[in-house]
Formats: structure tokens, sequence, C-alpha cells
């Protein structure tokens, strides 16, 4: 199976928890041979690395002035599109999934499953309605517009509670045979999580 996994945290570059449980999975599937490559984002430490038997392509936002993070995701998508189809190239055009975690590129995604048919996973660490308080304010509806792409266009929605996955159907109206639940801290997380890929493979 290859990979491609899409996270705009990643050690070095740390911002919140969804880094960590990126370096994590990443290993995970590399030690299960998975051929795992991340494209994920830094501002000076570009190019391709491998670590830990992780492929990790770093890339950095051509436009260096942004008036909102909304900006900087959209100017951001395109590096992420060209590494993932560099990647897509030079492997006999065979990657098997996407999976992306948070919104930050799903447009990215959405592009690559038109143009090369690679079907994507929308792992979602958290939620527009969640983090901000003027959710109906036109900037917030913008990023809740990328939200909703992401719960459309893929193939499988991964949360990691109960709870969120409840949020994504009252939010967003996911189908519940679209949403799979696999929670970090359970001790066979790794194993279902990899059972929803192989899923996704071979359907």
């Amino acid at each position: 199976m290859r990979v491609i996994i899409f996270s705009w945290e990643y050690p070095p570059r740390v911002v919140g928890k969804l880094a960590n449980y990126v370096k994590e999975l990443t290993f995970q599937l590399a030690k299960s041979e998975v051929e795992t490559f991340l494209v994920t984002y830094h501002d000076y430490l570009t190019g391709e690395f491998e670590e830990e038997g992780v492929k990790v392509y770093r890339v950095t936002n051509p436009v260096k002035i942004h008036i909102s993070v909304l900006t900087w995701v959209l100017t951001l998508n395109q590096e992420v599109e060209r590494a993932a189809a560099n990647i897509y190239y030079k492997n006999g055009e065979q990657v098997d999934l996407i999976d992306v975690q948070d919104w930050h590129f799903i447009p990215a995604a959405v592009t690559l499953k038109k143009a090369l048919s690679i079907p994507f996973v929308y792992s979602v660490e958290s939620l527009e309605d969640h983090r901000s308080h003027g959710v109906n304010l036109p900037f917030n509806m913008a990023i809740k517009s990328i939200e909703w792409l992401g719960m459309y266009e893929a193939n499988i929605i991964l949360v990691k509670s109960y709870w969120m996955a409840s949020e994504v159907a009252r939010i967003y109206n996911v189908p519940e045979a679209k949403v799979k639940i696999v929670n970090p801290e359970a001790k066979n997380w790794f194993k279902c999580l990899l059972k929803v890929y192989r899923g996704l493979k071979e359907a």
C-alpha cells in the first residue's frame, strides 16, 4: 500500500497535538511496511527528507504576506498539490489514498481526487463551529465551506470520538456509514486505522 498524508503541522513545526499524532501515525505506517509519504509545511526547512522510514516533503508558501489564515491556506494548497503530484508520477501513477489531517489541505485533496482519481480520507481534528464563536461571519463561513467540501468529497471521514462523529453528522449532515471512529488513545487504534485504509484500497 502507498499512502500520502497531508498535515499542516509536523515536527519540528509543532502548533498543537496534531503534529505528534501525525508523527506517530506515519511512523506506525512505515513500520507496517506501508510506503508512507508526508506532505507538510515549513517556512524554510523545505525539500525531501527520509525520517524513520517516512518520506517527508516539506513545502513553503510562495506568497509571503497574508491577511488571514484563509489566504495562507489557499495559496499554500498549490504547493501541496504539486508535491503530491510529483510523488504520484515518480511512483508509476500508483497512490492508493491520501489522508488529509484537518481542513487546511482539503482543496488539494479534492483536486487530486478529480484529476488523478486518488481517493482520500478526511481525518477531522476539529471543526470551525467549535474553534470560533463567530461561525456565521463571512470569514468563518469560508472555512466552513472548505470543511463541507471535505465532508462531501472524502471517501471516508475519520473522527477520534463518538462525540465528534455526532457533531459531524449534526453540523454537516454526513451519512453515518461514511464516518469511522478511530480513537488514538485506544490500544488497537492503529489496527483500526489500517483496516479503514485497506477497506478503501480494496473498494
